[in-house]
């Protein structure tokens, strides 16, 4: 039986990977701050596809958290045949007035721990030349985002980091695979504080499990770049066409808060 460890599992796009790949018979390893949602869903899932969640609560926007994961993991004697870095959240408004320490800790779980779990289970991929990594970026990945300065870049290198990756391992058996959602009905806008922006206000968004079944598939596949839905592949495509500094004013209109 083949083992998937998903990072931010506790809700959203998170625990509709972990229901899918029950679903299909993986072993499940849980990641996310909080213990009570992990054992619940793990109670959910463990009752509904008779087998094994490993549940492991922990911050993973604090340094030693990957290593925590990894020995975790060894620990249990769990071999990760998918690893799915889901766990990531955003901040809304001016990034001078921004709160430094939620940026920080942005940065920190964006980028860093996405970029040293891969580190840490991508040899053990390669060495027995079979397995797969889910990073999910955005469709923020390919333009800047004023409003949303520093989320936007975290999620451009998470694509970038994603493309480069699967790119070197082409060959060995492993696959790369980035996620670029759109807006999505998740929670992510209400942690954000950006439901009275104009690109979520009142708009009708894909739900969390669409996302994370196109997700699946695209894992499967072997795709390295997979943007979900058609509007949002055609906007990923107008950065390239368009004067970057226009870019920048686009998404901000589109960003700007109701009035």
């Amino acid at each position: 039986m083949k083992t998937a460890l998903i990072t931010g599992a506790s809700s959203g796009i998170g625990t509709e990977f972990a229901r899918i790949f029950a679903k299909n018979g993986y072993t499940l390893v849980v990641v996310a701050r909080s213990a009570d949602k992990l054992k619940a869903l793990a109670r959910e899932l463990e009752t509904a596809y008779r087998l094994s969640v490993h549940v492991l609560p922990v911050d993973l926007s604090k340094p030693e958290a990957p290593d925590q994961v990894f020995a975790f993991t060894e620990a249990a004697g769990l071999s990760v045949d998918v690893l799915v870095n889901n766990a990531g959240f955003a901040d809304f408004g001016e990034f001078h007035q921004a709160n430094w320490a939620k940026n920080a800790e942005m940065i920190d779980l964006n980028v860093k721990t996405l970029t040293h779990l891969t580190h840490l289970y991508l040899s053990g991929m390669v060495a027995r030349k079979s397995g797969r990594v889910l990073n999910v970026a955005s469709t923020a990945a390919f333009q800047p985002g004023p409003l949303m300065s520093v989320y936007y870049a975290t999620k451009a290198y998470v694509l970038s980091f994603s493309e480069a990756i699967a790119n070197e391992l082409r060959g060995s058996g492993v696959t790369v695979t980035a996620l670029c959602p759109g807006p999505t009905e998740s929670g992510f806008q209400t942690k954000a504080e950006m439901g009275d922006s104009k690109l979520v206000k009142g708009k009708k968004m894909p739900g969390s499990a669409e996302v994370a079944q196109y997700g699946y598939e695209a894992l499967l596949a072997g795709k390295t770049v997979a943007v979900h839905g058609t509007g949002n592949y055609l906007q990923s495509l107008a950065p390239r066409f368009l004067p970057r500094n226009l870019v920048a004013q686009v998404v901000r209109n589109a960003q700007e808060r109701s009035h």
